[in-house]
């Protein structure tokens, strides 16, 4: 027997030792979150997959102390590919029009809940974002700001880099939506100022729903193209801080934390299915990730009047070819050339 196998082997009988016989370890497994361990160690019939790659929506919403409580402000997916151990991060921007909704995919969730409190939301987004990204979703979560706050704190904050700096004069105050600011003309109580400086920077989860959430900064940040990538960095600094927390070997960090994302995540994957791909990421030789961000070469701004005056994103003659082919490519080869050559050469 190869070295290799005789690691793989000594790692699986410890796993199953661990949650077995150490009691601590065995009760968060099987009572908070309710798994049994042979599903974990063993099992993944349970899972849905397709071509070996399990693809999660995740959608941020802004929640009912802010406007618009129900639209998606933030629209990623993740996939994962469990044979080659990658996970690859897309942004899909809150703007691009659905001929289906006759509205911006950021309203996906809100249709869906409308029509079906409780799960009509993800199941309405995941048929949305599957048109645009060309990949099939088998699964969705989606967590408003308040709870993403709450997170980002339980866990101790996440460390973020920022590329450029940049100062937002008009980002909105929660509740004041509507506040009429005693007459004012340009509304200015609506709003507060943010600003961000270039460099590493610690965040609380306020700090980090800011970064996230800004979008009328002048300049080159100043644009949802910018905040989805702002986005992808937070998610980046949750992983590394989730990772460390786990390497930590504090049982009652890793159950915090599991606690809080329990309660503040909505979502149509069990807990048995989550460590079905922890399992996969743990024992599988180079995690590694990718991202992917749909930016401006793939869409054009229409003519706001045919499409019930608003601001939408659509793609060049209204086909996402290039968008599922470009997709396709970066996840079976990132950073390839031929990758490259399929982005559209009409830009905003």
């Amino acid at each position: 027997m190869s070295k290799k196998l005789k690691a793989i082997g000594l790692a699986l009988v410890i796993f199953f030792l661990l949650f077995f016989f150490i009691k601590p370890y065995n009760d968060f497994l099987t009572k908070t979150l309710k798994i049994s361990p042979i599903v974990a160690l063993i099992s993944m019939d349970s899972l849905k997959k397709y071509d070996n790659q399990v693809n999660i929506l995740i959608l941020g919403i802004a929640g009912l102390h802010y406007e618009g409580p129900d639209l998606s402000d933030s629209i990623i997916v993740a996939s994962y590919n469990l044979s080659t151990n990658k996970l690859t991060t897309i942004s899909v921007p809150r703007d691009v029009w659905s001929d289906t909704l006759k509205d911006r995919i950021n309203s996906a969730y809100a249709y869906g809940e409308a029509k079906q409190p409780g799960g009509g939301g993800l199941k309405l987004a995941k048929a949305e974002v599957e048109a645009i990204v060309g990949i099939p979703i088998q699964y969705a979560a989606v967590i408003d700001f308040d709870n993403f706050i709450q997170f980002i704190d339980t866990i101790g904050g996440v460390d973020v880099q920022v590329d450029r700096s940049f100062t937002d004069h008009q980002f909105p105050i929660p509740g004041k939506a509507d506040d009429l600011c005693g007459g004012d003309p340009i509304f200015a109580c609506r709003y507060e100022t943010v600003s961000f400086q270039a460099g590493s920077q610690h965040m609380d989860g306020k700090t980090a729903l800011n970064f996230v959430r800004s979008r009328h900064a002048e300049g080159a940040e100043g644009n949802d193209f910018a905040r989805n990538a702002r986005q992808q960095k937070v998610i980046d600094a949750i992983k590394i801080k989730m990772i460390a927390i786990l390497k930590s070997g504090s049982l009652k960090k890793v159950e915090e934390a599991y606690k809080t994302f329990d309660k503040s995540v909505q979502r149509d994957i069990t807990n048995q299915q989550l460590a079905i791909i922890g399992k996969n990421v743990l024992f599988k030789n180079k995690f590694s990730q990718n991202k992917i961000e749909l930016a401006q070469d793939f869409f054009i701004v229409p003519d706001y009047l045919q499409y019930y005056g608003k601001y939408v994103l659509i793609p060049p003659n209204e086909d996402y070819t290039a968008v599922h082919g470009y997709i396709s490519c970066e996840l079976k080869n990132p950073g390839s050339k031929s990758c490259e050559a399929l982005k559209p050469k009409q830009t905003l």
